[in-house]
């Protein structure tokens, strides 16, 4: 596969489950603190909220025992895949070498590790990456499978992105912050030096080497088939980026995307003889489409022409066959292949229906691996062959022993919101999950983050729980802001237009009014990071029509998560939010902030953060905690002490999902 993203992480410790000791405590911790109202278990300060009755633990058990498994890497000759899964507190590495065969550990970390085998090398090095506690600073390692040695290849302190490896595997190319904790500057590393002293703790001759000194954030893309050259995108909002060839030997960059008009180019790949690129962009209209651009010549040729919907992936035979691209249908994932020149695409059906985050072929060509994760089944890995798409299952995630048969699978439903498009009533897409149960359900309101993202149809523990065991109907928006519905729609909320996707969430409440089977008078909502703002900004516009909120991670007042927000994101997220050093914008920011408009929430209120959040500072949800508080009502808050943004690591996500449960129990159902 070309490269891996940021390879977040998770923690440490397993956490016992057993009668005798807590959930998240380790036998020689004690339960509690004294005060009962604000006490640890493991690394969570819960404060404010109940104990945990034992008939949730135990009925929740099952659910929290799901094992996906996420693909990491194929092999050169694809006989050998490396794959995510967890058997302890945190995702580690596994090698996979037949298709439904043992999982073979071999990382070992307190924090989530993820990776990839080096090209070049069958098996034999692998290079990997993790943060510490999820500050997001992830630092990339090379192990030497034979003697299981393993170096530090980064600084071991800044924040690095990428990496992407040559098809030799001679060359790695990252992006880091190490000059002034902002900007990404270009590096590049040469892994045959790195190989030859992999026994040795320090890079050594690998040492990288600054090759493109920038402002602002920029990643490693591909190298070219003949080394000599390095794709580099440009990040400037999910609604604009930008593309340029680096020359490995002169330094010289070249730009190959235009700066105007603005567009949102993304997934960018050599063709198999270098002549050309292949890249996914909205540059002609409102989705991203797939392009071949012919390189030195800028003759751009669109070879998706009658797909209206996003092309978010795509990924080049390097035997020479042709290419394999994803295209996002309304949530859901295809996958298409076409030849050498990315014509005559055709969709793959034998596919499961799910989303699939990627595909990359073997170095050899001839067999790509990607995963598929859908609404009733985790995560799972899978080949096909190339063309003539032989799909061979490599793994099988396990549910906790539950019976898949009786998962929720949601309905992909749309409803009308205030405004008008061409003339007619505005749409919002959501994904409806009906609880189990005779008469009108509660509802919760599940809103993604981003705001530049997209609810699809994954597994969720959580919401096949609540459906199943509370008898909660579940409803997962996308409103305006999310990607995958055009370029239009993806803009709607920018800037002072904020409130308007706040307002897509109280035109779902009429909906939720008009159903038979749900229950108006008994809705929540729940969110993480941006959907934490949502779930916020909801409580204070519609007061009166919830009867609960869970903010995760949440913004609570865009003033001052703009000034707290580190440095290197501070401008991506003006360029959504808008720029609070402008009054007219700034006068905005305050009025719809919901820490200034606090004293309106009547719903019962649960925050949940993690201390070493580097994306929303946990500030934010200490000033909405003790601003509610202070007006006399009761607020749940839990801080997760090795966290960042989200629960990551097993035993904080398995208490925060009981403390979830709980909270519904108690402030929903009742």
């Amino acid at each position: 596969m070309a490269r891996f993203r940021n390879l977040s992480s998770l923690v440490a410790a397993i956490w016992l489950l057993s009668g005798a000791v807590a959930l998240g405590q380790s036998a020689a911790q004690p339960a509690a603190t004294a005060d009962a109202s604000k006490r640890q278990i493991g690394q969570m300060v819960l404060d404010g909220i109940p104990e945990i009755p034992d008939s949730v633990r135990q009925r929740m058990m099952q659910y929290l025992e799901v094992r996906p498994h996420g693909l990491s890497s194929i092999s050169d000759d694809g006989s050998t895949l490396l794959v995510s899964t967890r058997f302890g507190n945190t995702n580690q590495l596994h090698l996979v070498k037949q298709p439904m065969g043992m999982r073979k550990q071999i990382t070992f970390f307190d924090e989530p590790t993820g990776g990839r085998f080096v090209p070049g090398s069958g098996t034999r090095y692998v290079l990997f990456s993790k943060d510490k506690g999820g500050d997001e600073k992830s630092q990339y390692y090379l192990m030497d499978m034979e003697s299981g040695a393993w170096k530090l290849l980064t600084d071991g302190k800044s924040r690095h992105a990428g990496p992407s490896i040559s098809r030799s595997g001679k060359w790695m190319a990252f992006t880091g912050t190490a000059r002034n904790e902002k900007d990404f500057d270009l590096y590049l590393s040469d892994l045959q030096k790195a190989k030859s002293t992999a026994a040795s703790k320090d890079a050594g001759g690998a040492k990288p080497e600054m090759i493109w000194q920038v402002e602002g954030q920029y990643y490693a893309g591909e190298f070219s088939p003949d080394e000599s050259k390095l794709l580099v995108q440009q990040y400037l909002s999910e609604r604009e980026t930008r593309w340029y060839v680096v020359d490995l030997e002169s330094k010289k960059q070249t730009p190959i995307t235009p700066e105007s008009p603005a567009a949102y180019y993304g997934s960018a790949t050599w063709s198999n003889n270098g002549e050309s690129i292949f890249i996914t962009s909205d540059r002609d209209g409102e989705f991203r489409k797939l392009y071949s651009l012919k390189f030195g010549y800028g003759e751009w040729k669109c070879l998706t022409p009658d797909l209206e919907w996003d092309v978010e992936d795509v990924s080049v035979d390097p035997a020479g066959k042709g290419i394999a691209f994803i295209v996002n249908e309304d949530g859901y994932s295809r996958v298409y292949f076409a030849d050498a020149n990315g014509n005559g695409a055709k969709r793959i059906d034998v596919i499961p229906s799910g989303v699939i985050g990627g595909i990359g072929f073997a170095t050899k060509g001839g067999v790509a691996a990607f995963s598929v994760n859908s609404s009733t089944t985790p995560s799972d890995v899978y080949t096909i062959t190339f063309p003539d798409a032989k799909l061979t299952r490599w793994t099988e995630s396990e549910v906790g022993g539950l019976n898949a048969a009786t998962f929720v699978e949601p309905t992909l439903i749309r409803y009308p919101t205030f405004d008008q498009a061409a003339g007619k009533p505005r749409m919002i897409p959501a994904f409806y999950y009906k609880g189990r149960g005779a008469g009108r359900r509660p509802v919760v309101i599940s809103v993604h983050g981003g705001p530049e993202a997209q609810f699809q149809p994954t597994f969720s523990s959580g919401f096949q729980y609540w459906a199943n065991e509370l008898g909660i109907s579940v409803i997962a928006p996308n409103v305006r802001g999310s990607t995958g519905y055009g370029r239009t729609f993806h803009q709607l909320d920018n800037d002072v237009k904020r409130e308007d996707s706040v307002k897509d969430i109280g035109a779902l409440l009429d909906w939720i009014e008009k159903q038979p089977d749900l229950d108006p008078s008994r809705v929540a909502i729940m969110g993480g990071s941006y959907g934490g703002y949502m779930v916020l900004g909801s409580l204070t516009n519609y007061p009166d029509r919830f009867k609960a909120g869970i903010d995760v991670v949440g913004i609570a007042s865009f003033i001052s998560f703009l000034k707290t927000t580190p440095e290197y994101r501070r401008d991506l997220r003006r360029a959504e939010y808008g720029d609070e050093r402008k009054a007219d914008v700034a006068a905005v920011l305050e009025k719809i902030s919901p820490l200034n408009n606090a004293e309106k929430i009547r719903a019962a209120l649960f925050v949940a953060h993690g201390k070493n959040d580097p994306r929303v500072p946990y500030s934010e949800a200490e000033q909405i905690v003790a601003k509610v508080r202070g007006l006399g009502r009761p607020v749940w808050y839990a801080l997760a002490l090795d966290e960042g943004h989200g629960f990551g690591k097993k035993a904080n996500r398995d208490l925060a999902t009981m403390l979830y449960a709980m909270f519904w129990e108690e402030h929903l159902l009742k």
